[in-house]
């Protein structure tokens, strides 16, 4: 930490370009936690009211001068998309893993960039416009089952990470922060770089923009006809997410954890409607239509009712009792 850095206007706006997908973010605290040693998050609040504190070019120009670390979400609940993937590795050989993902990557002519952690590394993908999380997700869990490598979470206390972690996330929730690349982990002390650039800012950042960016076009082309691992999807589906105002909310039910394979039309994911296939109909599997932006929208076109396919799936709609 001894060199000591000035963060431009102009590098501020291309980090902003490469990494910050909403105004919200988490810091990190500056003393480490009494007992664990460990330097945790937090999402910064005003002074006296209590009221988030959202994301400037002044915090990115902090955490990228090391006065300040910032932690950054993947997803905007707005349109529940994403501007980066990262594949977050931190146990025994986890740098292995992710070279042997990188590679793969590269196979698909993906870019990624590999950057240094603490404990192992994480590999950015960069994306060339906002892609829904969910395909997302659904790419990089399919490169890591066809190559073995472990994922936390999946009945398995290690393995990569990968963010988003979520699908989609409701309004006022934040899903999983993960630390924001080229700022100085408090807990190491130092700043983590990237791979393949010379270990200054301006290298760094130019290196990324010069990285291809994976377009929505090749991304359907990877996920057709895919989804994710069954185990990943009910896990998703049972963490509760943290509000604005701090609270946990429940676990919301998501008709896409209840239906097979998926493909994107239009503004819908299509899939078999569960009732349609229970009394024996829908073959060509493309009767039921799930809103891609919001899944909690979904019609059947045969005319099944969504009491009929909650019942199908085994999760009726809960009956409302009154007093």
């Amino acid at each position: 930490m001894s060199r000591r850095y000035v963060a431009t206007a102009e590098l501020v706006k291309e980090y902003i370009a490469l990494f910050v997908n909403r105004r919200a973010y988490t810091v990190q605290s500056t003393h480490p936690g009494a007992g664990s040693g460990r330097h945790y998050y937090y999402r910064p609040k005003a002074k006296g009211s209590g009221a988030p504190v959202w994301l400037t070019g002044q915090t990115i120009s902090a955490h990228l001068e090391g006065s300040m670390t910032i932690g950054l979400y993947a997803i905007n609940p707005s349109s529940q998309r994403c501007k980066w993937v990262a594949i977050d590795a931190d146990y025994a050989h986890a740098m292995d893993d992710l070279i042997k993902l990188q590679f793969q990557l590269t196979a698909d002519h993906v870019d990624s960039a590999l950057e240094m952690s603490r404990r192992g590394g994480h590999l950015w993908i960069f994306l060339a416009a906002p892609l829904l999380a969910r395909q997302c997700r659904i790419y990089i869990y399919d490169l890591a089952g066809r190559l073995g490598v472990p994922v936390k979470g999946t009945g398995l206390a290690d393995g990569i990470e990968v963010f988003p972690k979520h699908d989609s996330i409701a309004t006022g929730a934040f899903g999983n922060a993960i630390r924001g690349p080229l700022g100085v982990h408090r807990g190491a002390g130092r700043r983590f770089w990237f791979y393949g650039a010379d270990y200054t800012l301006e290298a760094q950042v130019e290196y990324l923009k010069r990285l291809k960016k994976l377009s929505e076009e090749e991304l359907l082309r990877f996920t057709a006809g895919k989804d994710l691992p069954a185990e990943v999807r009910q896990a998703a589906s049972r963490v509760p997410q943290i509000t604005e105002q701090g609270t946990r909310s429940k676990p919301k039910f998501c008709i896409l954890d209840y239906v097979g394979k998926t493909r994107i039309v239009g503004k819908n994911y299509v899939t078999q409607c569960p009732s349609c296939a229970q009394a024996g109909h829908d073959r060509g599997g493309d009767n039921l239509a799930i809103l891609v932006s919001d899944p909690r929208f979904y019609l059947c076109w045969a005319g099944c009712k969504k009491e009929m396919i909650r019942a199908a799936i085994g999760h009726p709609i809960p009956v409302q009792r009154t007093a």
